[in-house]
Protein backbone atom coordinates (compact mmCIF):
# COMPACT_ATOMS: atom_id res chain seq x y z
CA UNK A 1 0.00 0.00 0.00
CA UNK A 2 1.08 3.46 -0.58
CA UNK A 3 2.91 5.37 2.17
CA UNK A 4 3.08 1.91 4.62
CA UNK A 5 6.92 0.17 4.97
CA UNK A 6 7.40 -2.66 6.54
CA UNK A 7 11.16 -3.79 8.08
CA UNK A 8 12.52 -6.53 7.47
CA UNK A 9 12.67 -9.82 10.34
CA UNK A 10 16.61 -8.71 10.99
CA UNK A 11 16.26 -5.05 10.76
CA UNK A 12 15.39 -2.11 12.08
CA UNK A 13 13.28 0.83 10.47
CA UNK A 14 13.68 4.71 11.36
CA UNK A 15 11.40 7.06 10.78
CA UNK A 16 12.53 10.83 11.24
CA UNK A 17 11.01 13.97 10.00
CA UNK A 18 8.50 13.62 12.98
CA UNK A 19 7.89 13.38 16.18
CA UNK A 20 11.18 12.39 18.28
CA UNK A 21 11.30 9.23 19.30
CA UNK A 22 12.29 7.96 22.94
CA UNK A 23 14.58 9.68 25.18
CA UNK A 24 14.76 12.59 22.33
CA UNK A 25 15.96 10.40 19.93
CA UNK A 26 15.90 12.24 16.25
CA UNK A 27 13.76 9.53 14.81
CA UNK A 28 11.51 7.08 15.75
CA UNK A 29 12.55 2.96 16.10
CA UNK A 30 9.83 0.90 14.46
CA UNK A 31 10.84 -3.17 14.81
CA UNK A 32 8.42 -6.41 13.83
CA UNK A 33 5.97 -4.58 12.29
CA UNK A 34 4.88 -1.87 9.64
CA UNK A 35 3.74 1.87 10.10
CA UNK A 36 2.46 4.82 7.61
CA UNK A 37 4.77 7.15 6.61
CA UNK A 38 3.66 10.22 4.59
CA UNK A 39 5.68 10.55 1.92
CA UNK A 40 7.90 14.18 1.74
CA UNK A 41 7.29 14.79 5.33
CA UNK A 42 8.73 11.96 6.41
CA UNK A 43 12.56 10.24 5.39
CA UNK A 44 12.89 6.11 6.24
CA UNK A 45 15.95 4.89 6.25
CA UNK A 46 16.82 0.51 7.91
CA UNK A 47 19.41 -0.61 9.84
CA UNK A 48 20.70 -4.41 9.97
CA UNK A 49 20.63 -6.29 13.26
CA UNK A 50 22.22 -9.42 11.69
CA UNK A 51 25.25 -11.06 12.58
CA UNK A 52 28.35 -9.42 11.85
CA UNK A 53 32.06 -10.49 12.42
CA UNK A 54 35.53 -8.62 12.75
CA UNK A 55 38.53 -10.46 12.61
CA UNK A 56 41.50 -9.04 14.33
CA UNK A 57 45.52 -9.58 13.89
CA UNK A 58 47.50 -7.77 16.15
CA UNK A 59 51.19 -8.26 17.43
CA UNK A 60 51.16 -8.23 21.03
CA UNK A 61 53.96 -7.88 23.37
CA UNK A 62 53.78 -10.14 26.62
CA UNK A 63 55.03 -9.61 30.40
CA UNK A 64 58.16 -11.41 29.62
CA UNK A 65 59.21 -8.71 26.77
CA UNK A 66 58.37 -11.16 23.90
CA UNK A 67 56.47 -10.40 21.09
CA UNK A 68 53.55 -12.58 20.01
CA UNK A 69 51.32 -12.62 16.27
CA UNK A 70 47.65 -13.12 17.68
CA UNK A 71 44.92 -13.62 15.46
CA UNK A 72 41.00 -13.57 16.84
CA UNK A 73 37.55 -13.56 15.40
CA UNK A 74 34.74 -11.33 17.02
CA UNK A 75 30.97 -12.09 16.65
CA UNK A 76 28.55 -8.87 17.43
CA UNK A 77 25.33 -7.30 15.96
CA UNK A 78 23.48 -4.39 17.22
CA UNK A 79 21.45 -4.90 19.98
CA UNK A 80 17.67 -5.50 20.17
CA UNK A 81 16.36 -2.96 22.27
CA UNK A 82 15.77 0.49 21.35
CA UNK A 83 18.69 2.13 23.11
CA UNK A 84 21.22 0.04 21.62
CA UNK A 85 19.60 0.59 18.34
CA UNK A 86 19.33 4.49 18.68
CA UNK A 87 23.08 4.22 19.56
CA UNK A 88 23.80 2.42 16.39
CA UNK A 89 21.54 4.19 14.26
CA UNK A 90 23.19 7.56 15.20
CA UNK A 91 26.64 6.07 14.85
CA UNK A 92 26.76 3.80 11.87
CA UNK A 93 23.07 4.74 9.75
CA UNK A 94 25.26 5.79 7.26
CA UNK A 95 27.71 3.84 6.83
CA UNK A 96 26.97 0.68 8.33
CA UNK A 97 30.87 -1.42 6.97
CA UNK A 98 32.59 0.66 9.68
CA UNK A 99 30.91 -1.66 12.77
CA UNK A 100 33.31 -4.20 11.87
CA UNK A 101 35.88 -2.05 11.64
CA UNK A 102 35.54 0.19 14.77
CA UNK A 103 35.17 -3.33 16.86
CA UNK A 104 38.11 -4.64 15.04
CA UNK A 105 40.13 -1.83 16.57
CA UNK A 106 38.32 -1.74 19.92
CA UNK A 107 39.13 -5.33 20.37
CA UNK A 108 42.83 -4.72 19.22
CA UNK A 109 43.59 -2.49 21.67
CA UNK A 110 42.13 -4.50 24.65
CA UNK A 111 44.02 -7.14 23.59
CA UNK A 112 47.07 -5.76 23.51
CA UNK A 113 46.27 -4.19 27.06
CA UNK A 114 45.31 -7.58 28.62
CA UNK A 115 48.37 -9.84 26.44
CA UNK A 116 50.83 -7.54 27.56
CA UNK A 117 49.73 -8.15 31.74
CA UNK A 118 50.44 -11.91 30.82
CA UNK A 119 53.22 -14.40 30.18
CA UNK A 120 53.51 -16.88 27.36
CA UNK A 121 52.96 -19.64 29.10
CA UNK A 122 49.71 -18.18 30.52
CA UNK A 123 48.28 -17.55 27.20
CA UNK A 124 49.26 -20.77 25.76
CA UNK A 125 47.82 -22.75 28.08
CA UNK A 126 44.82 -20.84 29.34
CA UNK A 127 43.42 -19.12 25.65
CA UNK A 128 40.03 -19.29 27.46
CA UNK A 129 41.07 -16.73 30.20
CA UNK A 130 42.49 -14.54 27.57
CA UNK A 131 39.28 -14.58 25.69
CA UNK A 132 37.18 -13.72 28.60
CA UNK A 133 39.51 -11.09 29.91
CA UNK A 134 39.30 -9.28 26.96
CA UNK A 135 35.31 -9.17 26.34
CA UNK A 136 34.63 -7.90 30.18
CA UNK A 137 36.89 -5.04 29.44
CA UNK A 138 35.32 -4.45 26.55
CA UNK A 139 32.04 -4.66 26.74
CA UNK A 140 31.25 -1.72 28.46
CA UNK A 141 32.87 0.62 25.25
CA UNK A 142 30.83 -2.07 22.80
CA UNK A 143 27.49 -0.89 24.72
CA UNK A 144 28.07 3.00 24.22
CA UNK A 145 27.76 2.27 20.64
CA UNK A 146 25.00 -0.24 20.52
CA UNK A 147 27.25 -3.55 20.29
CA UNK A 148 26.94 -6.22 21.93
CA UNK A 149 29.48 -9.13 21.73
CA UNK A 150 28.58 -13.25 20.67
CA UNK A 151 31.66 -14.82 21.00
CA UNK A 152 35.42 -13.87 20.81
CA UNK A 153 37.78 -16.89 19.99
CA UNK A 154 41.94 -16.80 19.97
CA UNK A 155 42.41 -18.61 16.33
CA UNK A 156 46.27 -18.74 16.61
CA UNK A 157 49.46 -17.40 18.85
CA UNK A 158 52.47 -17.24 17.17
CA UNK A 159 55.82 -16.02 18.42
CA UNK A 160 57.56 -15.54 15.05
CA UNK A 161 61.39 -16.31 14.72
CA UNK A 162 61.90 -16.64 18.72
CA UNK A 163 61.79 -19.89 19.00
CA UNK A 164 60.04 -19.56 22.33
CA UNK A 165 57.16 -20.97 22.12
CA UNK A 166 58.86 -24.36 20.69
CA UNK A 167 61.47 -24.27 23.63
CA UNK A 168 58.56 -23.82 26.15
CA UNK A 169 57.35 -27.09 24.01
CA UNK A 170 60.65 -28.96 23.79
CA UNK A 171 60.51 -30.62 26.99
CA UNK A 172 57.09 -32.18 26.63
CA UNK A 173 57.76 -32.78 23.42
CA UNK A 174 61.09 -34.69 24.52
CA UNK A 175 58.90 -36.49 26.93
CA UNK A 176 56.22 -37.22 24.22
CA UNK A 177 58.80 -38.98 22.57
CA UNK A 178 60.86 -40.53 25.42
CA UNK A 179 57.45 -41.29 25.73
CA UNK A 180 56.53 -42.79 21.93
CA UNK A 181 60.17 -44.33 22.23
CA UNK A 182 59.47 -46.34 25.61
CA UNK A 183 56.05 -46.97 24.09
CA UNK A 184 58.19 -48.10 20.82
CA UNK A 185 60.47 -50.18 22.62
CA UNK A 186 57.75 -52.09 24.35
CA UNK A 187 55.28 -52.82 21.33
CA UNK A 188 58.80 -54.13 19.83
CA UNK A 189 60.08 -56.18 22.46
CA UNK A 190 55.91 -57.62 22.90
CA UNK A 191 56.26 -58.02 19.67
CA UNK A 192 59.52 -59.85 19.71
CA UNK A 193 58.19 -61.98 22.71
CA UNK A 194 54.61 -62.55 20.98
CA UNK A 195 57.15 -63.72 18.16
CA UNK A 196 59.07 -66.04 20.54
CA UNK A 197 55.89 -67.66 22.07
CA UNK A 198 54.77 -68.19 18.62
CA UNK A 199 57.59 -70.21 17.88
CA UNK A 200 57.84 -71.95 20.99
CA UNK A 201 54.26 -72.69 20.71
CA UNK A 202 54.78 -73.89 16.75
CA UNK A 203 58.03 -75.91 18.29
CA UNK A 204 56.09 -77.61 21.28
CA UNK A 205 52.72 -78.19 18.36
CA UNK A 206 55.16 -79.97 16.24
CA UNK A 207 56.62 -81.94 19.28
CA UNK A 208 53.25 -82.94 20.39
CA UNK A 209 52.24 -83.69 16.79
CA UNK A 210 55.20 -85.87 16.34
CA UNK A 211 54.43 -87.64 19.11
CA UNK A 212 51.09 -88.10 18.61
CA UNK A 213 51.88 -89.64 15.40
CA UNK A 214 54.24 -92.02 17.14
CA UNK A 215 51.94 -93.08 19.31
CA UNK A 216 49.00 -93.67 16.71
CA UNK A 217 51.45 -95.40 14.56
CA UNK A 218 51.95 -97.74 17.58
CA UNK A 219 48.47 -98.33 18.40
CA UNK A 220 47.58 -98.83 14.85
CA UNK A 221 50.73 -101.36 14.66
CA UNK A 222 49.36 -103.19 18.15
CA UNK A 223 45.59 -103.13 17.26
CA UNK A 224 46.69 -105.05 13.79
CA UNK A 225 48.83 -107.42 15.30
CA UNK A 226 46.11 -108.33 18.16
CA UNK A 227 43.58 -108.59 15.53
CA UNK A 228 45.49 -111.08 13.45
CA UNK A 229 45.71 -113.12 16.89
CA UNK A 230 42.27 -112.72 17.57
CA UNK A 231 40.95 -113.61 14.28
CA UNK A 232 40.33 -117.43 15.59
CA UNK A 233 39.59 -116.54 18.96
CA UNK A 234 37.11 -113.99 17.80
CA UNK A 235 35.59 -116.83 15.29
CA UNK A 236 35.69 -119.48 18.81
CA UNK A 237 33.55 -116.31 20.54
CA UNK A 238 30.98 -115.39 17.64
CA UNK A 239 30.14 -118.86 17.30
CA UNK A 240 29.64 -119.82 21.13
CA UNK A 241 27.46 -116.63 21.35
CA UNK A 242 25.64 -118.10 18.07
CA UNK A 243 24.95 -121.20 20.08
CA UNK A 244 24.27 -119.75 23.91
CA UNK A 245 21.57 -117.67 20.99
CA UNK A 246 20.32 -120.98 19.75
CA UNK A 247 20.11 -122.83 22.86
CA UNK A 248 18.52 -119.99 24.47
CA UNK A 249 15.97 -119.74 21.66
CA UNK A 250 15.57 -123.88 21.73
CA UNK A 251 15.09 -122.84 25.97
CA UNK A 252 11.94 -120.80 25.00
CA UNK A 253 10.61 -122.58 22.36
CA UNK A 254 10.61 -126.10 25.00
CA UNK A 255 9.21 -123.24 27.72
CA UNK A 256 6.56 -122.73 25.31
CA UNK A 257 5.82 -125.93 24.20
CA UNK A 258 5.52 -126.63 27.48
CA UNK A 259 2.91 -123.94 28.45
CA UNK A 260 1.40 -124.87 25.27
CA UNK A 261 1.03 -128.56 26.20
CA UNK A 262 -0.56 -127.76 29.81
CA UNK A 263 -2.97 -125.24 28.29
CA UNK A 264 -3.82 -127.82 26.00
CA UNK A 265 -3.83 -131.04 27.43
CA UNK A 266 -3.24 -130.94 31.38
CA UNK A 267 -5.40 -128.09 32.26
CA UNK A 268 -8.37 -130.19 29.84
CA UNK A 269 -7.70 -133.56 31.49
CA UNK A 270 -7.85 -131.69 34.87
CA UNK A 271 -11.04 -129.93 34.22
CA UNK A 272 -12.62 -133.73 33.07
CA UNK A 273 -11.50 -134.84 36.31
CA UNK A 274 -12.89 -132.58 38.44
CA UNK A 275 -15.90 -132.68 36.59
CA UNK A 276 -15.83 -136.62 37.10
CA UNK A 277 -15.69 -136.14 40.60
CA UNK A 278 -18.20 -133.42 41.08
CA UNK A 279 -20.76 -135.84 39.40
CA UNK A 280 -19.52 -138.91 41.29
CA UNK A 281 -19.60 -137.27 44.86
CA UNK A 282 -23.42 -135.79 43.65
CA UNK A 283 -24.15 -139.60 42.61
CA UNK A 284 -22.88 -140.53 45.66
CA UNK A 285 -24.96 -138.05 47.59
CA UNK A 286 -27.93 -138.72 45.44
CA UNK A 287 -27.43 -142.40 46.31
CA UNK A 288 -27.14 -141.78 49.95
CA UNK A 289 -30.24 -139.63 50.72
CA UNK A 290 -32.25 -142.16 48.66
CA UNK A 291 -31.01 -144.77 50.86
CA UNK A 292 -31.73 -143.09 54.20
CA UNK A 293 -35.07 -142.30 53.01
CA UNK A 294 -35.83 -145.60 51.71
CA UNK A 295 -34.87 -146.85 55.16
CA UNK A 296 -36.60 -144.06 57.18
CA UNK A 297 -39.92 -145.61 55.07
CA UNK A 298 -38.84 -148.90 55.61
CA UNK A 299 -39.00 -148.60 59.79
CA UNK A 300 -42.53 -146.48 58.89
CA UNK A 301 -43.81 -149.29 57.61
CA UNK A 302 -42.69 -151.96 60.36
CA UNK A 303 -43.64 -149.94 63.04
CA UNK A 304 -47.01 -149.32 61.02
CA UNK A 305 -47.10 -153.38 60.65
CA UNK A 306 -46.22 -153.97 64.25
CA UNK A 307 -48.79 -151.29 65.59
CA UNK A 308 -51.56 -153.16 63.44
CA UNK A 309 -50.63 -156.95 64.57
CA UNK A 310 -50.32 -155.47 68.22
CA UNK A 311 -53.84 -156.17 69.05
CA UNK A 312 -53.75 -159.67 67.48
CA UNK A 313 -50.17 -160.38 69.62
CA UNK A 314 -52.50 -160.07 72.70
CA UNK A 315 -55.17 -161.93 71.73
CA UNK A 316 -53.61 -164.75 70.80
CA UNK A 317 -51.38 -164.64 74.17
CA UNK A 318 -54.61 -164.07 75.95
CA UNK A 319 -56.03 -167.34 73.92
CA UNK A 320 -53.08 -169.10 74.96
CA UNK A 321 -54.12 -168.82 78.41
CA UNK A 322 -57.99 -169.77 77.66
CA UNK A 323 -57.27 -173.58 78.38
CA UNK A 324 -54.68 -172.64 81.12
CA UNK A 325 -55.41 -173.66 84.30
CA UNK A 326 -54.31 -170.09 86.25
CA UNK A 327 -55.88 -169.56 89.63
CA UNK A 328 -56.39 -165.82 90.16
CA UNK A 329 -55.64 -165.46 94.08
CA UNK A 330 -57.02 -161.71 93.76
CA UNK A 331 -59.91 -161.61 91.69
CA UNK A 332 -60.95 -158.87 89.89
CA UNK A 333 -57.27 -157.21 90.37
CA UNK A 334 -55.86 -160.45 89.60
CA UNK A 335 -57.31 -160.58 85.74
CA UNK A 336 -56.27 -156.85 85.28
CA UNK A 337 -52.88 -157.30 86.27
CA UNK A 338 -52.91 -160.19 83.67
CA UNK A 339 -54.35 -158.28 81.36
CA UNK A 340 -51.62 -155.71 81.63
CA UNK A 341 -48.59 -158.38 81.27
CA UNK A 342 -50.16 -159.35 78.20
CA UNK A 343 -49.73 -155.94 76.33
CA UNK A 344 -46.68 -154.89 78.28
CA UNK A 345 -45.32 -158.80 76.59
CA UNK A 346 -46.55 -156.85 73.20
CA UNK A 347 -45.08 -154.02 74.23
CA UNK A 348 -41.49 -155.24 74.91
CA UNK A 349 -41.23 -157.24 71.66
CA UNK A 350 -42.15 -154.04 69.35
CA UNK A 351 -39.33 -152.32 70.84
CA UNK A 352 -37.39 -155.35 70.40
CA UNK A 353 -37.74 -155.35 66.71
CA UNK A 354 -37.32 -151.83 66.33
CA UNK A 355 -34.02 -151.85 67.68
CA UNK A 356 -32.61 -154.63 65.52
CA UNK A 357 -34.35 -152.96 62.37
CA UNK A 358 -30.38 -152.16 61.01
CA UNK A 359 -29.04 -155.84 60.96
CA UNK A 360 -30.06 -159.51 59.03
CA UNK A 361 -28.69 -162.94 59.90
CA UNK A 362 -27.38 -165.36 57.67
CA UNK A 363 -30.83 -166.52 56.44
CA UNK A 364 -31.89 -163.37 55.03
CA UNK A 365 -33.72 -161.68 57.94
CA UNK A 366 -33.30 -159.17 60.02
CA UNK A 367 -31.65 -159.68 63.72
CA UNK A 368 -33.93 -159.52 66.66
CA UNK A 369 -36.77 -160.89 64.06
CA UNK A 370 -38.79 -163.48 65.52
CA UNK A 371 -40.14 -166.18 63.45
CA UNK A 372 -43.61 -166.05 62.88
CA UNK A 373 -46.66 -168.57 62.97
CA UNK A 374 -48.23 -169.23 59.99
CA UNK A 375 -50.93 -167.35 60.56
CA UNK A 376 -48.73 -164.23 60.49
CA UNK A 377 -48.28 -163.71 64.55
CA UNK A 378 -45.35 -163.78 66.35
CA UNK A 379 -44.53 -166.35 67.90
CA UNK A 380 -44.44 -166.34 71.59
CA UNK A 381 -41.52 -168.19 73.61
CA UNK A 382 -42.05 -171.88 74.53
CA UNK A 383 -42.51 -171.37 78.01
CA UNK A 384 -45.03 -168.38 77.93
CA UNK A 385 -48.25 -169.57 79.26
CA UNK A 386 -46.59 -173.14 79.93
CA UNK A 387 -48.50 -174.54 82.77
CA UNK A 388 -46.80 -174.91 86.37
CA UNK A 389 -46.63 -177.93 88.00
CA UNK A 390 -46.33 -176.65 91.49
CA UNK A 391 -49.50 -173.67 91.22
CA UNK A 392 -50.61 -171.10 88.80
CA UNK A 393 -48.79 -169.96 85.67
CA UNK A 394 -46.49 -166.82 85.96
CA UNK A 395 -46.90 -164.08 83.59
CA UNK A 396 -44.36 -161.63 83.05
Amino acid sequence: MFGYRVPAPDEAMLISGGRRGLGGAPFRVVTGHGKFVVPVFRKVRFLTLSMCESEVTETCVTRQGIALHVRAVIAFKVGNDQESIINAGQRFLSDQEQMSVLTGRIFAGHLRAIIGSMTVEEIVTERQKLAAEVLDTSKTEMAKIGLIVDSLQIQSIDDGDTGYIDAMSAPHKAAIQRQAQIAQAQATQASVEAEQAAARKQAEYARQTAIVKAEYSAEVDRAQAQAAQAGPLAQAHAQQEVLDAQTELAQRQAKLRQQQLVAEVVKPAEAEAERVRILAAAEAQRMKIQAEAAASYDRVALDRMLIDQLPQIVKEAAGGLAGANVNVLNGADGLGEIAAGLVSQGLTILDSVRQNLGGQDSDGRRSGESESNGSGLLQLPANKGRKSDDGPVDVD
